[in-house]
């Protein structure tokens, strides 16, 4: 009886993507298992792709095609990846091979290469039966030996595929095609060598004196052999052929910088509403199969969260089982990522998109192996091969960070969930400010909850002062310091103390606009001001990366005059030093920190008191613990406050409670002054007073009113195109065949659905976005509705110009 595999294959469409069955040939029956990559021929032209095999069967199959090669030695996924990548097709509208592509580092992705080589019974080298350019073509893969890749052949000889002589060599079987599977990053190995001992046979007196060598030492690299004897490695090949010597591999692994740290294992000492929220959750993780698989440990800023389930995670590992902790950005987070490695050292692995691929691929393997037990990562650590898990972390579990924006578009938080109720693991949730559906999930007993109400040790929550802007200020004048926190800031550093200065926007000026058209200098190929930086006299688009150098002259009506407008980290820095002259000022936002590691170089320079005063975007908001902040200050607080989109206020407080959290965490007293001209604003209010479950009671009542989540899901369904026009109209012919359906075989479905509108940014990238919102109850039965109307539209020809895709509960409705 025949094998047949179930196969996902890569770059298939969403509506057309399934298992695939192929023919497993009789010489790979030992080496094609589920969890293993293999080539496979694919549509109408059988051009060859990658595969992921996730089941096998005996059935027979008529005209079925067969499996090509294995690519792996043993499954890169096991039983619960895969069971992982179906269960993410059906929730997130992604392909199988997607969801696949998450789960193993990007360093391990193949791709197919063609490459060609003379066919194996070709022995015709008579030069007259060919002209020049066919002889040459011969020649150069003669001289290769080995299967040449197109690019070398098209660098060699200027031809492509589709030159006449390449293609008549290819059809009179002169030469051939093959497809190499291509690794993105090699291995890490370390060459070595080792003597057979007793070996009595000939020997050169150089070859003799490298052998001597080798008995001492029992096995050293080849370089280091090389290096110390001052032989060459022909001499190390010589003896390996004579049989003194073999050669074999040894598995160096890249570790990440970041992660240098001396271990310390001192025992952390907990207060008393620390070690009773540690006792609960060390009770409910035994019992996690008997109860909820998932807790919330709520705490104000510097209560102890991270102490509490460091001493858990202790007690998991203890038990032999494996962790993973979230965090919402590593480069936020660069003092947790330290504490981490003090205490573990190198059972600790690294998992975000700061890494090199062969530092991705390395961890990922030590995690796999066993050697490191503890995946400490972004929202991709999620998937993280971690052996007998036991426990996942998400810490800052509000953040946004966890939901994906591009396909798949999971949620890691849905993901971690998922994960531990199929490996009977538990799941904790951890934030000073919880999202507003965790705090409803918790208070209505469907996750346990713990809280942390008072700061570790002496420390005190920092006084909030709310200062009035519109008093303070005239309008239209660009002082990002106002007068109060002006003098905040000069008494904290004539005692010697730092502080924090959060603007969430980066650049110099925000938009410049003409004098005399009133024109705003906008993206060409997005719907969007462009912003001003100053640090490279240019105006650059945020969305696209699109920049222009510096103008005088306004680009739309031509006359000379712009005036510029808003608020920048960059001016912020310039005024902060006509402030304090005298002082160090440190700016902290993606333009400054962007290379590799100098967030955390500068963060530990801050740490040692080398800078006074600390200006940037959100990277200054969370994760941050400095003894000596005693001064938090907020310009621009309400910015975000009155967007269109429902989390705004949310968000607002979330990070005014996270930033004011930052000042007094130590032994002194912290104080925190923020800005804004709408005082009056409840959500500034509650975030001064640091009243989390006020905000969480008032933010319920109105998500109940206006039915948003958690009262209810959100589908929003996206259309992107290059013509307006052509890009509503599919947005409304998706509006009417959801209709169809809704009213038909599923009329019992609960729906309120919004008509297409163009999206809050409505051009991005040259492409034109509108959306359409549907309030719904995300079970098996919609998604099925769903997934049918997405497979149906896209075989309408009219718009297949038009990208759709779904996003279920999305961070910000577009």
């Amino acid at each position: 009886m025949s094998t047949l595999a179930r196969i996902a294959v890569e770059n298939t469409v969403y509506h057309f993507d399934k298992l695939f069955t192929y023919l497993v040939p009789e010489e790979l029956y030992k080496t094609v298992r589920p969890g293993v990559r293999v080539t496979v021929p694919f549509g109408a032209g059988s051009r060859e792709r990658v595969g992921m095999v996730f089941d096998l069967d005996g059935q027979e199959g008529e005209g079925i095609k067969t499996v090509l090669s294995v690519l792996d030695r043993e499954p890169v996924l096991d039983r619960e990846g895969l069971g992982l990548a179906l269960w993410m097709k059906n929730r997130y509208y992604c392909t199988l091979f997607e969801a696949v592509k998450l789960m193993i580092p990007a360093g391990l992705h193949f791709r197919l290469k063609d490459s060609y080589v003379l066919s194996a019974g070709f022995t015709d080298f008579d030069r007259e039966n060919y002209d020049g350019l066919s002889w040459q073509i011969i020649m150069a893969l003669r001289s290769h030996g080995r299967a040449m890749p197109m690019e070398k052949l098209s660098a060699a000889l200027g031809i492509t595929r589709d030159c006449p002589e390449f293609k008549a060599l290819q059809a009179g079987g002169v030469v051939c095609r093959v497809n190499l599977a291509m690794n993105r990053v090699k291995d890490a190995v370390s060459k070595m060598v080792r003597p057979i001992p007793g070996f009595d046979g000939r020997l050169t007196p150089r070859q003799r004196e490298v052998y001597g060598v080798l008995c001492d030492v029992g096995e050293v690299s080849e370089k280091e052999l090389c290096y110390f004897t001052g032989a060459s490695p022909a001499v190390v090949k010589a003896l390996c052929e004579k049989g003194a010597a073999e050669v074999f591999q040894y598995e160096i692994y890249r570790r990440p910088e970041a992660l240098a740290a001396e271990e310390d294992h001192d025992d952390l000492i907990l207060s008393e509403s620390q070690q009773k929220a540690l006792e609960e959750l060390t009770e409910e993780y035994e019992n996690a199969r008997e109860g909820s698989r998932c807790a919330l440990l709520y705490g104000v800023t510097g209560s102890g969260k991270t102490s509490v389930y460091l001493k858990l995670i202790d007690h998991v590992l203890a038990k032999g089982r494996g962790v993973i902790v979230m965090v919402p950005e590593i480069s936020l987070t660069p003092q947790t990522l330290r504490r981490f490695q003090s205490r573990f050292g190198d059972q600790v692995a690294v998992f975000h998109s700061g890494l090199s691929l062969g530092e991705r691929m390395d961890e990922w393997r030590r995690v796999r192996q066993g050697r490191a037990r503890i995946a400490v990562g972004t929202r991709s650590a999620v998937f993280a091969p971690v052996q007998k898990l036991g426990l996942i972390v998400i810490d800052e579990e509000q953040e946004h960070t966890y939901k994906s924006e591009a396909s798949p578009r999971y949620d890691a938080r849905e993901v971690a969930r998922y994960r531990c109720a199929r490996s009977d693991a538990f799941c904790l949730l951890s934030s000073a400010t919880p999202s507003v559906e965790t705090f409803h999930m918790a208070r209505e007993g469907r996750f346990r909850f713990h809280k942390l109400e008072d700061r570790f040790g002496r420390a005190v929550m920092p006084e909030v002062q709310l200062v009035d802007m519109n008093w303070e200020d005239h309008p239209g004048s660009e002082h990002a310091v106002g007068m109060a926190l002006g003098e905040a800031l000069i008494e904290n550093f004539r005692r010697g103390k730092q502080s924090i200065v959060l603007l969430n926007r980066r650049g110099y000026h925000t938009f410049a606009s003409c004098r005399s058209c009133r024109e705003v200098v906008s993206c060409p190929n997005c719907s969007i001001s462009l912003t001003y930086h100053t640090a490279n006299r240019r105006f650059m688009c945020h969305y696209c990366g699109y920049s222009a150098p510096l103008m005088k002259k306004c680009p739309s009506c031509g006359s000379e005059g712009l005036a510029f407008r808003g608020l920048g980290t960059q001016k912020a820095e310039e005024q902060l030093r006509e402030l304090l002259p005298k002082a160090r000022i440190l700016r902290m936002d993606t333009d400054s920190m962007s290379g590799r590691y100098s967030l955390e170089r500068s963060l530990q320079e801050f740490a040692r008191g080398e800078y006074d005063v600390m200006v940037g975007t959100q990277m200054v908001a969370k994760g941050l613990d400095f003894e000596n902040v005693t001064l938090v200050g907020v310009i621009s607080a309400d910015q975000t406050l009155y967007s269109d989109d429902f989390r705004s206020g949310e968000r607002t407080f979330d990070l005014l409670t996270q930033v004011v959290g930052r000042a007094g965490r130590g032994r002194l007293p912290g104080r925190a002054v923020i800005q804004t001209f709408a005082p009056e604003n409840p959500v500034l209010g509650l975030a001064a007073k640091q009243d989390y479950f006020g905000f969480a009671e008032r933010e319920l009542a109105y998500r109940k009113a206006m039915l948003y989540p958690p009262f209810v899901d959100l589908l929003v369904i996206g259309f992107v195109g290059g013509d307006e026009k052509l890009t509503r109209r599919s947005a409304e012919r998706f509006l009417q065949e959801l209709e169809g359906l809704a009213r038909g075989e599923y009329a019992g479905l609960p729906l309120r659905v919004l008509r297409p509108s163009p999206a809050a940014i409505a051009r991005v990238s040259g492409k034109y976005r509108y959306k359409l919102i549907i309030k719904c109850q995300n079970g098996p039965r919609f998604r099925e509705m769903i997934a049918r109307l997405l497979t149906a539209f896209a075989g309408l020809r009219e718009f297949r110009q038009v990208t759709v895709y779904a996003d279920p509960n999305p961070n910000r409705i577009i």
